[in-house]
């Protein structure tokens, strides 16, 4: 493999990429790709090219993404005020009818962009391959689902062929019905039902810091909570760290917060030894 040719010029080192292709060559890497940062077109495109250099390297991966911002747009537009009870939106009939579009035309913008440049992508929602069934988060949130089941086998078969499952925070209740689920929530079920060696979630901040702001670059299960409990780790963080937590104690070796503005933070993550942002092990 010439790495020379699939490696940007400015991305980890390429005596370090081989030792870490070797390392990853039998293990699955489920990367959540959200946050308010993402609408950027530049940043898009970089998230991309990673991700289409990691399917060429041979690493297998799944993506969820999230949408948050797009469908506030949508909202604004329809004049649709949100209500949020637990950081978490009231979905009624007619928003989750615009969730759904919204999140089904960003998966595909995904899966053509990768497509387009090589790397083959499936799209996963609710209206093709659906993988996730839900239950109700709760009654008046209206129709938020929390992962109940995860189709695993449709993704492994996805894999299994070098191709990308592009999987939409969005899963199926009784009657067919369509739910919206948490990006991370949802990237964390996958991640737990695919035992995954690392579950990445791509964010707008560098990842855990410390009281003096500074970045922390590996920290245990249990030292995140005492991060809680002294306030360290405060508000949206905390759903976040949550998921983390619920995935290194269901089978994911590690989860990686990483900063999605950096370049190639996923390829220096992955691939170098320095990492690009906190690792929490179990």
């Amino acid at each position: 493999m010439d790495l020379d040719k699939i490696l940007p010029e400015k991305g980890p080192p390429i005596n370090e990429v081989s030792k870490y292709i070797e390392k990853y060559k039998n293990d699955l890497i489920v990367i959540k790709y959200g946050g308010n940062v993402f609408i950027d077109r530049e940043i898009f495109n970089n998230f991309i090219i990673d991700i289409s250099i990691l399917n060429k390297l041979g690493i297998s991966i799944a993506v969820v993404h999230g949408g948050g911002p797009r469908i506030k747009r949508e909202l604004d537009k329809s004049n649709i005020q949100s209500k949020f009870i637990r950081g978490l939106r009231v979905t009624d009939k007619k928003i989750i009818n615009i969730v759904e579009t919204v999140l089904i035309d960003f998966n595909n913008d995904i899966v053509n962009s990768l497509n387009k440049i090589g790397s083959e992508a499936i799209s996963i929602h609710t209206q093709k391959n659906n993988i996730i069934e839900v239950i109700p988060e709760a009654k008046e949130l209206g129709f938020v689902g929390i992962p109940n089941k995860i189709n695993s086998d449709i993704l492994k078969e996805i894999i299994k062929q070098k191709k990308i499952p592009i999987i939409s925070p969005l899963g199926l209740g009784k009657n067919k019905q369509s739910y919206n689920i948490n990006g991370d929530t949802a990237a964390g079920a996958v991640a737990k039902s695919l035992k995954s060696r690392r579950l990445l979630l791509m964010t707008n901040v560098e990842g855990v810091l410390n009281k003096e702001k500074k970045l922390i670059e590996e920290i245990s299960a249990q030292e995140v909570l005492e991060m809680i409990k002294d306030e360290t780790i405060t508000e949206g963080m905390i759903p976040k760290i949550n998921t983390c937590l619920d995935a290194v104690n269901n089978g994911v070796t590690a989860v990686g917060i990483i900063d999605g503005r950096k370049k190639h933070s996923i390829l220096f993550e992955i691939f170098s030894d320095k990492g690009s942002g906190t690792l929490i092990r179990k």
